[in-house]
């Protein structure tokens, strides 16, 4: 008589199911993302818990902190609208900085100097815009395109000097970020310095990619322009790269630049391009972020949503459109940080070690799909041995 075995050996059926969404071509581009947000999320969970803290109280206000939830009480002019709009205004810089990412690694490139870029971006627009005394229309227009044109340059250069004299992205752009800083510090300080707050002096309204002023009722709005630019920088991204020669020829070298200049791909337009286009969305970036959700620039300060946005980057998959969802969750944890800190009586800080706990799960994805990839195969072959056995 044949006895019944399991049909993948003797592992759990949702095991298995586990394997394979993890390990398919099909799937695993959604799958591995949300593997490493409930691996966040639990290491996140046992953190507060060792904090003492509620991990389901925290979390809800890091929603309530970004418009998501309700808050118990509102300052004057405030609701979960106005929460949501400021939401929204980070939310875009953050985005164009994980599109800059993303451009810059399907290439095989890893463009790490995207708070340089962004600050030179929004230093330049400001200086030459900003104080300015154009009309809305034509100023902010004028902004959007000084932080593509600001970007671009020093996107280029890199990739200039990585085909030319083969310097490491890696090292040119960290060299540009201290020279961006500096730089720009120095001339906020000697010329462009609010006495009062240290900071550069305020841009005027007209010049600001947000629309303020506004009165709805006893709401006082603050509608963000940078996320128009940053969903319309989304599908045109997604469109370059999976519909066009160009987006193919970059994946190309991204893979294999020996291969693709086999097949007679020009690899230094590739490697300059590619870094020009990431650059210029860093730049857009930098002008929502400085003339935007911000209005003045800390000299000698970097954003750390230019480091941020690698691990959005990452948990999207480079996906264009993915990195919509992971800069909302991403942004969740910085923006909602400040109120979480207020009400559970967290440190701040906690969101960055969140952020950075993400960004290590991210990282691991590929070997997460590997270790799935190998569990599937042994099972099978654990199967096919039972199989012959009866």
């Amino acid at each position: 008589m044949k006895s019944r075995m399991p049909p993948y050996g003797t592992r759990p059926r949702a095991l298995i199911r586990i394997f394979r969404l993890l390990s398919e071509d099909r799937t695993s581009p959604v799958a591995l993302p949300f593997f490493a947000i409930i691996l966040t999320l639990i290491t996140a969970s046992l953190l507060l818990l060792v904090l003492g803290k509620n991990p389901l109280v925290a979390f809800a206000a890091f929603l309530r902190g970004s418009g998501f939830m309700l808050k118990s009480s509102y300052a004057g002019g405030q609701n979960m609208l106005t929460d949501f709009l400021s939401f929204l205004g980070i939310l875009s810089p953050m985005l164009l900085a994980a599109l800059a990412v993303i451009v810059a690694l399907k290439a095989g490139l890893f463009n790490i100097g995207i708070a340089g870029q962004m600050l030179t971006a929004g230093f330049l627009a400001t200086v030459f815009v900003g104080y300015s005394n154009l009309p809305a229309p034509i100023a902010r227009t004028l902004v959007i395109l000084a932080g593509l044109g600001a970007g671009a340059a020093m996107g280029a250069l890199v990739g200039f000097l990585k085909y030319r004299f083969n310097i490491h992205e890696v090292v040119s752009t960290i060299m540009f970020n201290y020279i961006a800083s500096y730089v720009t510090g120095f001339f906020i300080n000697t010329y462009y310095v609010d006495v009062m707050s240290r900071s550069s002096r305020v841009c005027s309204a007209a010049s600001r990619l947000t629309i303020t002023g506004l009165r709805w009722g006893s709401m006082r709005p603050t509608i963000p322009l940078g996320i128009l630019v940053a969903l319309a920088a989304v599908f045109i991204v997604r469109f370059v790269l999976n519909r066009t020669t160009f987006g193919f020829e970059l994946k190309a070298v991204g893979l294999n630049r020996d291969a693709a200049m086999y097949a007679g791909i020009r690899e230094g337009r590739s490697i300059v391009l590619s870094m020009l286009i990431s650059g210029a969305l860093a730049g857009s970036a930098g002008v929502c972020y400085y003339l935007g959700y911000y209005n003045n620039i800390l000299p000698k300060s970097l954003a750390s949503l230019g480091y941020d946005a690698i691990a959005v980057s990452l948990l999207g998959n480079l996906s264009p459109v993915a990195a919509i969802f992971a800069s909302v969750l991403v942004t969740v944890f910085q923006k909602g940080s400040v109120y979480m800190s207020s009400t559970v009586k967290v440190p701040q800080e906690i969101a960055l070690v969140i952020t950075g706990i993400l960004l290590l799960f991210s990282a691991c994805t590929v070997w997460i799909r590997y270790r799935a990839k190998m569990e599937l195969e042994k099972t099978k072959r654990a199967k096919t041995g039972n199989e012959e056995r009866i």
